[in-house]
């Protein structure tokens, strides 16, 4: 079966301190990759104290008690090694890339600044970095064409006190008003060995390697576990719009649905979906509203794979003259075909195949592998799960596929955000 072509042989091995560590050697390339997962991301911020994890994907590399600020990044550079981190709704990864032979020095670098990023914190480090994220939301949100769709997309479909209802950058106001004592807190609740997973994958001797994850983090000490993240119920409180106005020339459509969790077969159904709807030029889609009606310049559907529920988001791009409405009817046509047809088998192959393809890829490069390891680990529990997904992609069937759809994806439970061009579409937003 394809699955076994996805069988990479890991060490699963927990410190005292409650450190969880997945060892995958594989010595085809003299490279290794070293992947931090804390389970914190902006889901377990509250509203008033948004963008703390995002926060501190800068502030750690701002130095901690044995390496310089940016020093992470100079030690790197000098053996040619790559480092970068990421935030999300549920997790914050931290990884670097490199020679075999340099491994100690990235596990020291992260133990360093796990155990002792504290003491080197300062508030002029604090309103450097407040800085640097206020200009990447004005960036990457706030003065970005569509910049400020999606979190509205998110603020409608999950309710007020919802975990993924403000956004993973966080809030303007939110960062402006941190503090010295609130970021600390929350390092202090989530920064810790027993709330994170390390993943080794590339050339490096098992043994070895667990030598010197010990040498470098058994003496961090452990915690209590983070509070626990409550998720409110769906309330099914209807169909929820809005329309923004922003400075483009071309109306954009989105809506998104609550799916279940990444993980379940009722989440791989969905992802199966979204890529038989609208991935390539060839998808059905594709074909009706950029070739046969010519309404769109672009569409797609994406299964977002987040931890405590899943959404599906559903987009198009029109041309200047496109009626809004006409483009989302049209999308819901697709939508309600899914809701009463199976997908044909043909169909179904060819989407499966894609993933496949795409999946086997990403497991050949060892920050990806890292990185899938990490994400089963941490969201699933078991390393092991990451090829479940593949199991999962060659079980689902047509008609598991259409009533995933018909329980999930009813109009009157969902939310649109309609983004359209201003009056004056050369105005920019301050």
């Amino acid at each position: 079966m394809i699955h076994r072509h996805l069988d990479f042989p890991f060490v699963r091995h927990r410190l005292a301190n409650g450190l969880e560590v997945v060892l995958q050697p594989d010595s085809r390339l003299p490279l290794v990759t070293v992947d931090l997962w804390y389970h914190v991301g902006s889901k377990n911020e509250r509203p008033g104290k948004t963008g703390f994890a995002h926060l501190f994907e800068h502030m750690l590399f701002q130095g901690s008690a044995n390496v310089d600020t940016n020093g992470h990044f100079t030690h790197l550079q000098k053996i040619g090694g790559v480092a970068n981190g990421s935030t999300s709704h549920d997790r914050t990864n931290y990884y670097e890339t490199v020679p075999a032979h340099h491994l100690e020095l990235a596990l020291w670098l992260e133990a360093d600044r796990m155990g002792f990023l504290l003491p080197a914190m300062t508030s002029a480090k604090l309103e450097n970095q407040r800085e640097v994220v206020m200009n990447e939301r004005r960036q990457r949100v706030d003065n970005q064409p569509y910049g400020r769709a999606f979190e509205t997309l998110n603020e409608l479909l999950f309710p007020a006190g919802h975990p993924y209802h403000w956004p993973v950058i966080g809030t303007m106001e939110d960062i402006a008003a941190a503090t010295l004592a609130d970021v600390t807190a929350f390092f202090e609740a989530h920064y810790r060995p027993n709330n994170a997973v390390l993943t080794l994958v590339g050339d490096f001797h098992p043994d070895s390697a667990l030598a010197l994850v010990e040498k470098y983090f058994a003496d961090i000490p452990g915690g209590d576990p983070p509070p626990p993240v409550a998720t409110p119920a769906a309330s099914h409180a209807g169909e929820r719009r809005a329309v923004l106005e922003d400075a483009v020339r071309l109306p954009r459509v989105y809506a998104a649905y609550r799916v279940p969790p990444f993980g379940t077969s009722a989440w791989t159904a969905a992802d199966v979906l979204a890529t038989a709807l609208a991935s390539g030029k060839s998808s059905p889609m594709y074909r009706d509203l950029v070739y046969g009606r010519q309404i769109a310049q672009n569409v797609s559907v994406a299964a977002l794979p987040t931890e405590l529920e899943g959404s599906l988001v559903v987009a198009a791009t029109g041309h200047p003259e496109t009626d809004p409405d006409e483009l989302l009817g049209a999308l819901d046509e697709h939508l309600e075909r899914a809701r009463r047809e199976a997908l044909a088998a043909r169909d179904l192959e060819r989407c499966r195949n894609g993933l496949l393809t795409a999946y086997v890829e990403q497991l050949q490069r060892f920050d990806l592998r890292a990185d899938i390891l990490a994400q089963a680990t941490t969201l699933l529990g078991e390393p092991g799960r990451y090829a479940d997904r593949l199991l999962e992609y060659s079980r689902v069937s047509p008609e598991d596929i259409r009533a995933f759809a018909a329980a999930t994806l009813a109009p009157e439970d969902r939310a649109v955000v309609t983004v359209v061009p201003r009056a004056d579409p050369g105005r920019r937003r301050t």
